[in-house]
Parts: structure tokens; sequence; C-alpha cells
């Protein structure tokens, strides 16, 4: 006898339920489709052997990513071991509705798994009334536990990304391919509304970036003159070819053009310059996150058909799933299908014909280089894939053997071996990313430095400020006392000498016995604050020095006291 056990997970944790009468249940099968819906009837089949809730909703995420990778968790194995009825008389068959954690728990228990058929519908009951079935749960808690599971799940998803950054390659090749549609359809129309004024430019120019840009130059065709002539040969990058359009204004054929209407077309022409200009920095952009993403399959084939077929084929993830066969008609299903339909002829490439290689090759030659090519590109974009550090040696050497095997379909050259190949780039790869790390390693040293530099920087900050704060104050006090000595020389340089033998007047000596007073006291000032000290010569030593040197040579420091101010305006008077 057959003792089936259904596994069902749920949000608020596992449970395990016993069915009676598989058989009598498996040969009625539409019967019981019919009485799931009733909980009565379900009740009667189906029993609660056990329930294990999780603990929060970071083991309910980490127990919902397990199975969705199909892995048996720790805590479904303790619960399975715990629970389910692995020896006895009966034969125990455990039910699972995925087919994926179903084989890796027959792995790691050794026991039979049932999957579909009665399972299903037995899945799909307990799905319905799981809420009435344990004890303690209610529909609305169990409602609420699916929600929070399922949003913490996606934002799990979306927080790792396998793809790397392969996503904003394709939004990148999708607005390439409708910017190029756009701007084709904008310079058609500048083109119809110019050329009601100036008909022969379209015959002239054919490029319709250039046009747009002579359009907004231009403007009224009756003021062009010689002196524009240097201005359009800028534009038009040929001189034959301004100097005809300069003419061809003298003598056109079409209709006067109001001004307001001239404005109109000079914006419109203004905007779709500076769409083409956007385009050419998006290519650029392209070009970076291919490098970054995908370099080797960028440098085999070229960035926007490498971009394209990541595009085509959702992520770089898929691609590198595909087979050779399948990258090789990789946008030409539709062409697939209808041969397939009619029993035609089945397309030899699809997207990969942009690639150079494929032009290049003589029209017998295509379908063998498109197949080597394909061949090649799946190659590279399982190494962009799975490789660590993204290096585009890979790439150079699978375009070399590109070319070998165009050379050998034309002239019969032998090509080199893969196995030499690859051996020549395995070891160029490894020298490659040794220099990445090495540089990655100082980056990574250099930032810690100054990291460490900026912390002790904010440790001692606040010392430093008050260091700063006291230097500054005393710097202050002697840049005030310089003036100040500044000021004085210049007023005893006004003064007219009195006597001319080198006669002192008693005014003057008295003056000049202050003055050394003065100095005295503040040399001993500033050399209580930690300043400079400025020796002052003794009274005996000034004695014995000769009046004209004194009379000569002025005083280093005298302040401005109220007494010495009036003696000198009476002298003055």
């Amino acid at each position: 006898m057959v003792l089936l056990h259904v596994l069902f997970e749920h949000a608020a944790g596992y449970a395990l339920f016993a069915v009676k009468e598989v058989e009598e249940i498996g040969m009625l099968l539409p019967q019981v489709e019919a009485s799931v819906l009733n909980l009565g009837k379900f009740n009667s089949m189906v029993s609660l052997a056990a329930f294990f809730p999780f603990k929060s909703a970071q083991a309910a995420l980490e127990n919902m990513n397990a199975i969705s990778e199909g892995v048996v968790h720790a805590d479904l194995k303790l619960f399975l071991e715990t629970n389910l009825p692995l020896t006895g008389k009966k034969k125990a068959v455990l039910g699972v509705s995925d087919s994926k954690i179903g084989a890796a728990l027959q792995e790691e228990f050794s026991l039979s798994i049932q999957t579909g058929g009665v399972v299903n519908e037995v899945t799909r009951g307990i799905r319905i009334h799981f809420h009435s079935l344990v004890k303690g749960l209610t529909a609305l808690a169990a409602s609420k536990a699916q929600l929070g599971l399922g949003h913490s799940y996606s934002r799990a998803k979306v927080k790792f990304n396998v793809n790397r950054a392969d996503n904003m390659i394709i939004q990148s090749i999708a607005l390439l391919d409708q910017l190029d549609k756009d701007i084709n359809t904008f310079s058609m129309r500048v083109r119809e509304w110019y050329g009601y004024h100036f008909p022969e430019l379209i015959k002239i120019v054919s490029e319709n970036s250039m046009y747009c840009r002579l359009a907004q130059l231009i403007g009224n065709r009756k003021e062009l003159s010689e002196e524009s002539l240097e201005s359009l040969e800028e534009v038009v990058m040929d001189g034959a070819k301004a100097q005809a359009i300069l003419e061809a204004s003298r003598s056109s054929m079409g209709m006067d053009i109001s001004p307001i209407d001239l404005i109109n077309i000079e914006r419109f022409s203004n905007r779709v310059v500076s769409l083409a200009a956007y385009r050419l920095e998006l290519q650029e952009y392209l070009r970076s996150k291919m490098s970054q993403v995908a370099p080797n399959l960028a440098a085999l084939i070229g960035d926007v058909v490498g971009a394209r077929l990541i595009s085509h084929a959702g992520s770089l993830t898929n691609l590198a799933k595909y087979p050779a066969s399948t990258v090789q008609i990789l946008g030409a299903e539709k062409a697939l299908f209808r041969a397939l339909k009619t029993r035609g002829n089945t397309p030899k490439y699809g997207l990969i014909f942009h690639s150079t290689f494929i032009g290049r090759a003589a029209a017998k030659n295509k379908g063998r280089i498109s197949r080597y090519l394909a061949n090649k590109c799946t190659i590279a974009s399982r190494i962009d894939c799975f490789s660590e550090i993204p290096t585009s040696v890979f790439g150079d050497k699978l375009r070399d053997q590109v070319e070998e095997r165009l050379s050998f379909y034309e002239s019969g050259e032998v090509p080199r071996k893969n196995v030499d190949v690859m051996k020549e780039a395995v070891k160029e790869a490894t020298d490659v990313a040794a220099e990445i790390k090495r540089k990655l390693e100082k980056k990574e040293k250099k930032r810690k430095k100054r990291e460490k530099k900026l912390l002790e920087l904010e440790s001692n900050g606040g010392t430093n400020d008050d260091k700063e704060v006291e230097n500054g104050e005393a710097d202050a006090t002697v840049v005030k006392k310089k003036k100040r000595a500044a000021e004085e020389m210049e007023i005893q340089a006004e003064e007219p000498v009195n006597n001319e033998n080198g006669a002192e007047t008693p005014a003057k000596k008295k003056k000049k016995r202050k003055s050394e007073a003065v100095e005295a006291v503040e040399t001993e000032t500033i050399a209580d604050n930690g300043s400079e000290v400025i020796e002052t010569p003794s009274k005996k030593k000034k004695k014995k020095v000769n009046v004209e040197s004194v009379d000569t040579e002025p005083a280093e420091e005298i302040p401005l006291t109220p007494g010495t101010e009036k003696k000198k305006k009476k002298k003055n008077c």
C-alpha cells in the first residue's frame, strides 16, 4: 500500500499533508477536480500531518531562494527528516509541485517523488483552503505573509542582478535604433520644409545632419554672400561644394519665405542637429558599457552588433546559454518559420549579417563564414559572462581566427589550430588579469591611506584649531607693533634737523630717554609672550655713540603717547 504525503511551501512555513485513498483518487480524477473547491469533501481526502512556521521574514526569504534555485535548505531537510515516515511497512511517496526541488529531494533522501496528476489537484486544493487546514492561521495573516515575502523576494532579485549591467546595454541599443529612425524622419521633414525656399540645396547636400546644419546656418538664401563662404566650408568640409551652394542661392527657383516661418525652420533644424549630437554621445556611452560588460564580444563582432545580440537574447547570460546554431539565425525567426512552413531553404544568418566579415566573404562562402562566426560569438559571450576580470584578449584572438578563416576561403592559406591560439590567449589573459589586479590593489591601498589621513585630521582638528588661534593672536600683535614703528620712522623723517653740527637740544634728549624706557618695557612684554626678543642697547653704550649716528639712524619703536604728540606740535609751530 502506498502512503502519499504532499509537501506544500507557503510564505508562513512548510506544511506536510497526508493523502487518504490515493488509488481511488487517481482513478476518479474528474470527480476529485470537482470536489476540490468544497472544503468538507476536501477534508475527507487530505489531513495535516505537520507544519513548520518560519521564524522570521529573513528565514522565509532564504528558504524561498533555495526552493527557486532547486536547493534543499537545512530547515526543509530537518522538517522532512522529523515528520516524514521514511521507514515502515507502507511505502512512503512524497508529492511535490516543482520537479526541480523534487529531483533535489530524491537525491538527498533516496525516496520516490511524485509530480503531476493527483499531486497537482491536491496542491490546488491545499492552496485554496490552506488557512482553514492550519489551526491558528487566518486568511488575512496568510495574505500578509505572502505579500511581504513577495516584496522582499522581488527586491532581492532586483539587487542581485546576475546579468551585471547588460540591461543598460539593452536600453541603450534600443534608444540608438529609435534615435536613428527619428533623426531620419525629422531630417526629411526639414528637407521638405526648407525645400520650398531653397530646393537646389537638396541635390547638392545629401547627408541629413549636414543639411540641417546648413539650413540653420543659411536661413534666408538672399542674405548669403561671399563673406559666408568660409562658414559654409566649415560645415560642408569641401570648398567646391560651398561655392556651388553660393551660386545656387543666387539663381534659386525657390519661393520667398517670411521671417516667422524661417525662425520655425531654424528652431526645428536646431533640434535635429542636437539629436544627432546626442546620438554620437550615446554611441560612445554604448562603446564604454560594452567594453566593461562584454569586451570579447565587442572586440570580435563590434559594439553595435554585439549589443543587438545581447538585446535580442534578453541578457548576456541567455546569449551565453544559446548554442552556436541559434546565435547564427538570431533575429531571422520569421524567415526560419516561413521556411519550415513552406519547406524552403532556411536562413543562413540573422543579426550577425551586419558584421563586416559576412559582407567581405564571397557569395558561396557567406553561409560557411556565418556559421564559423556564430561559433566564435558563442565562445566570446560565454567567456564574458563567466569570467571574473573582463579583458578583450580572447576577443582579439577570436577575431584573428575569423580573419584567417576568411583568407583560407579566398586563397587557401591554412589557418592556425584553435588549440595553439587558445594557449596564447590564456597566457596573455593571465598576464593582463595580473596587471589589472595589481592596479586595483594599488588603488585600494591609496583609498585606504586617504581615508586614514582624513580620520587623523578629523581627530586632531580641535587641538590644531586652538593652536592656530593662539599663533594668530601672537602674529597680530607683532604686525601691529611693526606698523607703529613704520609710522614713527615716517614722522621722524619729516622732522627738520635743528643742529647741523650734531648737537642735540635738551627737548630731544628728554624725548630720547623716554623712548628708550618705553622700548625696554616693550621688549620685556614681548619676551613674556614668547615672541621674538629685540635687544635694546644700554644707556652707557648710547652715550659713547656719536651724535651724528644717532641723528641719522631712526629709533626702532617710539609709541605715540599724548605727551610726545604735544611736544611735536609745539616744535612744528
